[in-house]
């Protein structure tokens, strides 16, 4: 059962790590390119549905990153409490189908 919980937490870190080096890409890619480059949004939104959310808006704030599509910035937000219920949920249920 601990390989279960290891397993879990690689994965969450894995898909963390990956949302805050796609924000952090996507800023440094619109700096180059004088801020013309603002789509996309829908790879950071899969980082998040994914498990992702926390570190893709931490990064946001972290390097400034600016985006016009306010549903973004609301959707984040939502889906980080979400991934963190089912990340709670999950572990607190003790994986049910892995039994």
């Amino acid at each position: 059962m601990i390989f279960v919980y290891i397993l879990f937490g690689v994965y969450f870190a894995a898909v963390n790590l990956y949302a805050f080096l796609l924000v952090r890409n996507r800023k440094q890619r619109d700096t180059e390119r004088n801020g013309d480059d603002k789509n996309g949004n829908a790879r950071l939104l899969t980082a998040g549905v994914l498990g992702g959310a926390i570190a893709a808006y931490a990064a946001m704030f972290i390097y400034r990153y600016k985006t016009d599509n306010a549903l973004m910035m609301v959707l984040l937000p939502l889906l980080g409490a979400v991934n963190l219920y089912l990340a709670y949920a999950l572990i607190k249920s003790g994986f049910p189908f892995f039994a």
